[in-house]
């Protein structure tokens, strides 16, 4: 099993992180328009990475396309992020469950290897980059080890909606050293077979809840919460 390499980002992903990085530093607000032709020169890029990087936020909700209005950025509601984050713990959890008992020799290496990537990452000066493509690559692990298909496609899409948020958590100082913390404990559990206690410390992972949640929202912009 290979070590987990940084793929160099697309022309529409370096868009799309772009974009976010606006919308979330409130230099883009709800409501505002995102024209085709203004973005692709903007960014120095045909129409088609920008359709797809619009295309790519739409997914993750943080892009609504109107009639006659095309794109625009989209206001999420209060109860609508709580909603998002408590079913994808409960999600993440039974994916951690069901692969604590059923993950393959060979997954459970390659999830290590994913492991491995981000306390990588965290050691080379807390490279969010870095963390976030091997943060990713370690969930997926996951939800596949689940071996149960319908489980790991709905985890799947649901994660679309949660993860520029989770994206933007990483960073939050201290939040690569704590996350890489949660990983490990997830690591663990699913390593000794432990389903009940991979359900907890992924739900424990993934939610958003207290001191967390207060700490996410106060990094948002004041009217992008509905």
């Amino acid at each position: 099993m290979h070590p987990t390499r940084q793929k160099r980002p697309t022309r529409a992903e370096v868009l799309r992180k772009g974009l976010e990085e606006d919308i979330f530093s409130g230099r883009l607000k709800p409501g505002d328009r995102l024209d085709e032709v203004s973005l692709a020169e903007r960014f120095s890029v045909s129409r088609t990475p920008v359709r797809e990087a619009l295309h790519q936020l739409s997914a993750s909700g943080l892009v609504e396309v109107r009639p006659r209005q095309g794109a625009v950025v989209a206001q999420i509601t209060l109860r609508r992020l709580i909603e998002i984050f408590d079913v994808m713990a409960e999600l993440e959890g039974m994916c951690a469950r069901l692969a604590a008992r059923r993950m393959t020799t060979e997954e459970r290496t390659a999830l290590h290897t994913a492991h491995a990537a981000c306390a990588d990452a965290v050691a080379a000066g807390h490279d969010v980059d870095a963390y976030y493509e091997a943060n990713w690559r370690f969930h997926d692990l996951i939800y596949v080890g689940s071996h149960n298909t319908v489980l790991e496609e709905t985890t799947a899409g649901l994660r679309l909606r949660a993860t520029p948020y989770r994206r933007h958590q990483l960073n939050r100082p201290g939040r690569l050293a704590d996350s890489l913390r949660e990983h490990e404990t997830v690591l663990q559990a699913i390593l000794d077979g432990d389903g009940v206690r991979a359900d907890s410390a992924m739900r424990d992972h993934v939610s958003i809840q207290g001191d967390l949640f207060a700490d996410l929202l106060s990094t948002l912009p004041t009217d992008f919460v509905g």
